[in-house]
C-alpha cells in the first residue's frame, strides 16, 4: 500500500456519507490505498461549528433544494447506486449506532458493521434510532445485539466518539462526509474526484 493517509469522517445519518461509502471501494482499488473510516457525531459537529443540516439550512430555498436533488440523482446514476432509498424516518438520531461504530472498531467487526448500518439506513429505510429495530438488524447481520447494548453504554466508547468529533472540528470539519488526504481537507461526495487526484499526487511524490 502507498504511504498516503486518507480519512473519511462519517455519520450514518448522512445520505451523502452513504453514497461516498459506496464509491470509496473503487478509489481504493484504483489507487491501492485504504481509507481510514473515522466515526463522528454529526449533531455534535453541527453544534461545535455552528452549522445546520442542508434540509434545515435550505428549507425555504426551493431552487437550491431542487438542485441538491438533481446533483444527488446525477451522482447515483454515474456510479450505478440503484439500491439507494431516501429513509422515510429522516432525520434519524444516530447516537446509538455511531457509538456502536466505535465499539465495532474495538471488537474487530467494524467493516461489516459500517457496511450493514449504511445499508439499513439508506437501502432498507429502517428507523435506526429505535433500539428494537437496531437489535433486530444486528441479529440479522450475525452481530451480537446484547454486546452492542452493553458497549454503547461504555464510558470509553462514549468518550472516544466525542473525542473524534472534537478533533474533526479542530481540523476544520463542519459536516459529513469530510475527507482528509494527509492534512488537506475535502468536503462532500462531489469532491471525491479531487480526493482521488490528491491521492495520486501524493503517491507520485512518495
Amino acid at each position: 500500500m502507498a504511504d498516503v493517509k486518507v480519512e473519511f469522517l462519517f455519520d450514518f445519518g448522512s445520505p451523502n456519507a452513504y453514497l461516498s461509502h459506496k464509491v470509496i471501494g473503487g478509489i481504493e482499488a484504483r489507487q491501492q490505498v485504504r481509507f481510514d473510516y473515522v466515526p463522528v457525531l454529526l449533531g455534535g459537529l453541527f453544534k461545535l461549528s455552528g452549522n445546520r443540516s442542508p434540509a434545515e439550512a435550505y428549507a425555504g430555498i426551493a431552487n437550491k433544494q431542487k438542485f441538491m436533488q438533481l446533483e444527488m440523482r446525477r451522482f447515483i446514476e454515474r456510479h450505478g447506486l440503484a439500491a439507494y432509498r431516501h429513509n422515510p424516518h429522516f432525520p434519524v438520531n444516530t447516537l446509538q449506532i455511531m457509538r456502536g461504530a466505535m465499539a465495532a472498531q474495538r471488537d474487530g467487526t467494524f467493516e461489516r458493521y459500517v457496511d450493514r448500518m449504511f445499508a439499513h439506513m439508506w437501502e432498507e429505510g429502517l428507523k435506526m434510532d429505535d433500539p428494537a429495530v437496531i437489535g433486530a438488524a444486528l441479529e440479522a447481520d450475525g452481530l451480537d445485539a446484547t454486546a452492542f447494548e452493553t458497549a454503547i453504554r461504555d464510558a470509553g466508547v462514549k468518550a472516544a466518539l466525542l473525542a473524534n468529533t472534537q478533533s474533526a472540528f479542530e481540523r476544520g470539519a463542519f459536516g459529513s462526509p469530510t475527507f482528509f488526504v494527509g492534512d488537506e481537507m475535502y468536503f462532500g461526495k462531489d469532491q471525491l474526484r479531487d480526493v482521488e487526484e490528491a491521492i495520486a499526487r501524493v503517491k507520485s511524490h512518495a
